[in-house]
């Protein structure tokens, strides 16, 4: 019998299972970045702290099939500002999935598991960032609602852009 997608949130039982991946979903750019800018990368993902941070901090969503997490994906609240992202925005990180499951609808669903969880608990802005290689995630996020604000810093020596998207109507 076939085990079907499933959807729940991480732990840090999984941290392991998360950083492979991370390799794996992150790895399909490795050719399109410099040496360097990968193993920046390859090095950010191998970083426990980082995952551990996550999961304290933010609300995790995961895809499984039988015992294999097919994706991830991150929402990390307001008020934790971080690099490009002001304290009252929420922002989605670490939107990964296992390239034997790619085409499936995964990062969609995920995306919007915390685009839903974000509105839900009040947040006014949901905001990422993604790279000039990520191609087929740009167009996931723009087709969602999400909008280009600016470019941001280069990262991985390659181009990043800023998406947000409104989640309210209020008035300043």
């Amino acid at each position: 019998m076939t085990a079907h997608l499933t959807y729940r949130a991480a732990t840090l039982a999984d941290i392991e299972q998360l950083k492979q991946l991370g390799i794996l979903a992150y790895g399909q750019y490795a050719g399109l970045l410099s040496p360097d800018g990968w193993e920046k990368m390859r090095t950010g993902i191998n970083n426990d702290e980082m995952w551990l941070g996550l999961l304290q901090r933010s609300r995790s969503f995961l895809c499984t099939h039988g015992d294999t997490i097919a994706g991830m994906a991150f929402l990390m609240p307001s008020g934790n500002p971080w690099d490009v992202y002001p304290a009252d925005w929420s922002y989605i990180r670490m939107v990964g999935v296992h390239p034997q499951y790619v085409g499936r609808g995964i990062a969609r669903t995920l995306t919007q598991q915390c685009i839903d969880h974000a509105r839900s608990s009040g947040e006014h802005t949901i905001a990422l960032h993604t790279s000039e290689v990520m191609n087929a995630a740009r167009h996931i996020y723009e087709s969602m609602g999400f909008t280009m604000l600016r470019e941001i810093a280069t990262r991985f020596d390659i181009r990043y852009w800023l998406f947000t998207m409104p989640l309210t109507e209020h008035n300043e």
